[in-house]
């Protein structure tokens, strides 16, 4: 825009050398010719005033304005640019007179360039506020998913217990004579009802860890579902090959919540008559769990997916579960959780790692 700017006062000085000089002609027709035929040309609005600043000729202002109105235009272009002075040098003397003065204001095209700061302000302004808002809507959206997956998930968690205690009660009433093994079976279910409240409570609070017995919680974790499957309505054969006597730094109640979000999510991907195999590991830095099972597969595009708060790729499923091993994992046991391999209609692995103890 300055650019421009010193381009008019170029052009304009140059008019003001021309006028100074045909001044000193006899005849007007050289100072008509510059204000009909050269001045006119300009694209910016120009006044030629007297030495004293009253305006004598104009050219590209808006209608015909009076000599008043004519002044105050006058005032607002020198405030943009710097009158220019007609400079008449006498032969006789070479004495320089001012005799006039070429105001001239910002042409069409500075006037939109000034604009545009505030035209592009308002252009990042406006994506900034869209932004925001969208990320609102989709934040308030999460939120919202989140409560509704939490409360599914408490669902989901109490249903296996409640649901066999029911079962329990009932084979109670036909077969009272069984009641030392029922009632064995329903001190376990009642344990995991109290297990299932201390999960939710140790989520967002600290969480202390200590040295456990891995290869333990696992095999307690998968003979538990081996029992309960028939309640799920699955035939599934669930199988453990853990090596014994593995232990590291957890938490056990939210580690074997973890384990446990797994292979039940591996029983959901199984029809009838599948195959889900928990393996265990350890090498000379980590633990190495791997959850096999011979379901739908997942799509590579969705490996990473999975673990994201809200995704799933079950008609009933709200994205909760495997969202919340991640957490437990990542970032409370400072492991890892990846989909290790997959192919749709041969399977999944998922692989989980966490150090051992120093």
């Amino acid at each position: 825009m300055n650019e421009l700017r010193e381009d008019n006062r170029e052009i304009v000085k140059l008019y003001a050398e021309i006028i100074a000089k045909t001044v000193s002609d006899e005849s007007d027709a050289n100072l008509n010719f510059v204000f009909d035929e050269i001045i006119k040309k300009v694209q910016f609005p120009i006044i030629y005033s007297s030495a004293d600043d009253k305006p004598i000729y104009s050219k590209n202002i808006a209608g015909e304005p009076a000599i008043e109105e004519l002044i105050k235009i006058q005032q607002t272009m020198d405030r943009q640019n710097k009158p220019i002075p007609l400079l008449f040098t006498n032969p006789n003397t070479s004495e320089s007179i001012i005799i006039g003065h070429l105001h001239y204001g910002d042409s069409k095209q500075i006037r939109r360039l000034m604009w545009l700061p505030y035209l592009e302000i308002g252009a990042v302004a406006l994506f900034i506020l869209l932004g925001f808002t969208g990320f609102t809507i989709i934040r308030n959206s999460e939120k919202r998913n989140i409560w509704v997956g939490m409360a599914r998930e408490t669902a989901h968690q109490l249903g296996t217990p409640i649901s066999a205690l029911m079962g329990w009660i009932e084979w109670l009433k036909t077969k009272p004579e069984d009641g030392d093994k029922i009632l064995s079976d329903m001190d376990l279910d009642l344990n995991r009802l109290r297990q299932v409240s201390d999960r939710f409570s140790k989520m967002g609070s600290e969480t202390k860890l200590e040295e456990i017995n891995l290869s333990e919680i696992v095999e307690k974790v998968v003979s538990y579902l081996d029992r309960r499957l028939p309640s799920m309505g699955k035939t599934v054969e669930l199988s453990n090959e853990v090596d014994p006597e593995i232990n590291i730094n957890a938490n056990g109640v939210l580690i074997s919540w973890a384990i446990e979000n797994v292979i039940k999510n591996g029983i959901d991907a199984v029809d009838n008559n599948g195959i889900i195999c928990v393996k265990m590991r350890k090498n000379f830095k980590n633990v190495i769990i791997q959850i096999e099972d011979s379901g739908k597969g997942i799509s590579r595009k969705d490996w990473r997916n999975i673990f994201r708060p809200g995704f799933s790729s079950k008609e009933q499923g709200w994205g909760l579960g495997l969202s919340l091993t991640s957490r437990i994992i990542k970032e409370i046991h400072g492991g890892s959780i990846r989909v290790a391999k997959s192919k749709i209609g041969d399977g999944t692995t998922i692989e989980i790692t966490l150090p051992q103890p120093n």
